[in-house]
Formats: structure tokens, sequence, C-alpha cells
């Protein structure tokens, strides 16, 4: 027997995605599937394949009436820290895929996953490239002082910033040297303009750029005396760079308790 994986999100586009490879993989076993908006179909069918037998449901609870090991998470933020919860009172490891958390999300997700002796693996991004961005910027933000972090999302994203530039700005946060800017605090006019400040332990500017014909980028600006360092990851129109992480993620998180912000833990 593989490994039993429920998808919640199954109607996404990362969703359907995973259902396929799931179904796909030697080694894993396609557990259940979360939609609300089909549920009662068959997973197989919703995603592009034969049947395959596993009923849609309308919420994580029904989905884990069945034994499984691993819940995958890619639906809403408003949802996914309570999905969390469920799926670690419910004794199931999970991954996140989903944004929207913050720093108390995930302290509060982790305490509760080790009192439960399980793994979660959370990531802005899934992708091997958007995590060598987070992994070059981290190493150029021990040389260089100055970063802020542009985020570009499609028109209707709900969410900002992405997971992806938040993820990296609380990374970049921990390991960057003070910077030079002026503090948001001391500017004039209007200080909103520059951008939403992440601040523990050293302040990151954050910028959201919200517009069609974007799916997903990122980019971290280094800036030092008369030089500039642009590291940045654009996602394209395929959910196929999240997939492979984020199976990644299923196979590693049950030999791990708490929790594990990033692929970058994952992928050495």
């Amino acid at each position: 027997m593989g490994i039993r994986i429920v998808v919640s999100g199954a109607s996404g586009w990362v969703g359907r995605a995973l259902v396929r490879a799931v179904a796909g993989a030697a080694d894993l076993e396609l557990a259940g599937a979360v939609a609300r908006s089909e549920a009662g179909a068959d997973a197989g069918t919703l995603a592009g394949l034969a049947p395959l037998g596993v009923p849609v449901v309308a919420t994580l609870a029904e989905a884990l009436a069945v034994p499984s090991d691993v819940v995958i998470d890619y639906t809403k933020p408003a949802v996914v820290a309570g999905h969390v919860r469920t799926a670690l009172e419910a004794g199931r490891h999970v991954v996140v895929g989903t944004s929207g958390l913050g720093s108390a999300d995930y302290a509060q997700i982790d305490a509760l996953a080790r009192e439960r002796g399980l793994g979660v693996v959370a990531a802005g991004n899934f992708s091997i490239t958007a995590t060598l961005l987070k992994r070059f910027a981290l190493e150029a933000a021990r040389h260089v002082a100055d970063v802020e972090i542009i985020d570009y999302a499609s028109a209707k994203k709900p969410d900002t910033p992405s997971g992806t530039g938040r993820e990296l700005a609380e990374a970049l946060s921990a390991v960057r040297r003070p910077g030079t800017s002026l503090p948001v605090g001391d500017l004039s006019g209007l200080p909103a303009t520059r951008g939403a400040t992440v601040a523990e332990p050293t302040p990151i500017q954050v910028h959201s750029v919200r517009m069609p014909s974007y799916v997903l980028a990122c980019e971290a600006i280094f800036g030092a005396e008369d030089e500039r360092l642009v590291i940045r990851h654009d996602a394209g129109s395929s959910p196929s760079p999240y997939v492979a992480g984020t199976l990644l993620a299923a196979r590693r998180v049950i030999a791990r308790v708490g929790l594990t912000r990033g692929l970058d833990a994952l992928i050495d």
C-alpha cells in the first residue's frame, strides 16, 4: 500500500493536477478528494481521468472518515488554518500549499503538530525555481544589507502578499543586516506607498502588484553602492512545477514532527 493522500481543493488548478499525479504514482494512493462545488463527482472524472472510484466530498471532515496518511491543502486563505487543525486532530500529516497564513498561524500549527507527533510541510511556493529564489536571496542577504521584495499575481488573487513573497520576506528578515533606507515611520507624504513591513526581527518592505496577465512572480531586489542585484522567479501557466514539489513534501512529511517551512528544507 502506498501513502494514502487526501487532496483538499481537488477542483482547483493545482488540485486537479495533483489528483492526476497521485493516481499515476506507484507509491501513492488517492484516499479522498474535497471540493464543495463538485461534491458527488468522481475525483478521476473531475481531473480528466477515467473514474477512480473516489467520490469528491464537500468537507474535509467527510474525507477524513476514510483512512489516510497525508492531507494536501490547496484551498483558500480563509479556511486553510482550520483545515490544518482538523487534519492534525484527526491524526494526519499535512502539506500546505495554500497561501495566507502568517507567523502566528504557523506557531500554532507547529505546537499542535508537535503535540500530536505529526509533521506539517508548508511552503509559499512548491516550485523548484521559487525555492532556489529563496535560497539565492538568503545568500545574497548575508552580503548586501538593503533588500526589498515585489510580488506579482493575477488581478483576482485574494490575498496579499503572496505566500511566496511573505515566506521570502520572513526568511530574509531573520538573516539580513540593517539597511540604509529611512524607516517608514520617518517618512512624510504617503508612507503607505513604501509597501507593507515584515519586521521580525529586521524590517523588509514588500510591494504587491495585482494585474491581469500575471500568474505569479516574485523578485528580491538588493541594492549596494553603484550596483543592484535582482533575483526573480516567474511562474508559467501550468501547475506542473508545483505538483512535483508538493508530492516530494507528501513523501517526506510522514517522517517529520512539527512544522517545516519551505521546500528548501527538503530538496537536499
